[in-house]
């Protein structure tokens, strides 16, 4: 059985009804959306969706850094004044 991610959760009948009831109900998390008591999909709002997104973008930019900061032996030392 595949384990649910959201603490809320509507079957596809239920979110064809009413979409926006379903969001307003889990107020900013993730519903799950199940086919016969399975999750097949998972309905994220919108700013909640652009918040992950950020948190992906930072995660990134993190590990660019991190590999950056390995190659400090090859780096050239340059003054502000010079520039």
């Amino acid at each position: 059985m595949k384990q649910i991610l959201a603490d809320c959760s509507a079957s596809i009948s239920e979110l064809k009804k009413n979409p926006t009831a379903l969001l307003n109900e889990a107020d900013g998390s993730a519903i799950a959306i199940l086919n016969h008591n399975k999750p097949t999909a998972y309905l994220v709002p919108a700013e909640t969706y652009e918040w992950m997104m950020d948190v992906l973008d930072d995660y990134e930019l993190g590990k660019i850094v991190e590999s950056r900061r390995a190659d400090l032996s090859d780096a050239i030392e340059v003054s502000l004044d010079d520039l």
